[in-house]
């Protein structure tokens, strides 16, 4: 049984789903330890989001990362138009917390992303991470090309097996492709540990470690 609080923990329909905005809330579009923008064309880069729980620490995790040109949080894989972080914790609009990640793919590998974003939570918990319980906080990597797609998929196999040999139940982690639309969040979520470096981080994975060198078939 799931509990208290156990319609957080599944899927709304799409025609229970909040109905959200028309307009997007409103970002001031420099990040706060770098000062790149978070939203524009991105030229020459690629991205990806990666949802494994609360925004906050996964958001962190990235912008540390080699290569990577700039991250923000929002929201992805739901419902409703232009959400708020109160709705999204309602467990009505169907998204997930995710990180949107900009990088460059000739100083950063997708591999090696894919690498951190695995070892980083742990993709078996379905709608929690750790003491998170809801939807909002699955596991998820929402590809924006065909070449993503295929290594999400094959480092998902390889790292399956290393968590089944570790006693591990089966990922959950939801693999899409093409990405769907991501909402961004209010500016007091963006870098968040950034602006509060003592703040909540619920990030923590398996101590499983994820196999490099995946063969995708590119």
């Amino acid at each position: 049984m799931l509990g208290i609080g156990a319609y957080k923990q599944r899927m709304p329909a799409r025609e229970d789903a909040l109905p959200g905005r028309e307009t997007a809330l409103p970002l001031h579009n420099a990040h706060h330890v770098h000062g790149r923008p978070l939203k524009g064309s991105f030229a020459g880069l690629e991205q990806v989001h990666f949802a494994m729980g609360c925004f906050w620490g996964a958001e962190r995790l990235f912008w540390k990362k080699p290569g990577v040109v700039t991250t923000a949080v929002g929201y992805a894989g739901g419902y409703t138009p232009n959400p708020t972080y109160r709705e999204v914790c309602s467990g009505q609009t169907g998204h997930t917390e995710a990180v949107l990640v900009v990088y460059d793919p000739a100083a950063m590998t997708f591999e090696a992303m894919l690498q951190a974003f695995w070892e980083g939570h742990d993709p078996t918990q379905g709608m929690r991470q750790g003491n998170d319980v809801g939807s909002q906080y699955r596991s998820a990597i929402h590809c924006t090309t065909e070449a993503q797609y295929r290594a999400a998929l094959a480092s998902h196999d390889a790292f399956q097996a290393r968590l089944t040999e570790a006693g591990f139940g089966p990922v959950t982690t939801e693999i899409v492709y093409p990405a769907p639309t991501f909402y961004y969040a209010e500016d007091e979520h963006q870098q968040y540990l950034s602006k509060h470096p003592g703040g909540y981080c619920g990030l923590g994975g398996t101590g499983v470690a994820c196999p490099s060198g995946i063969d995708a078939d590119f």
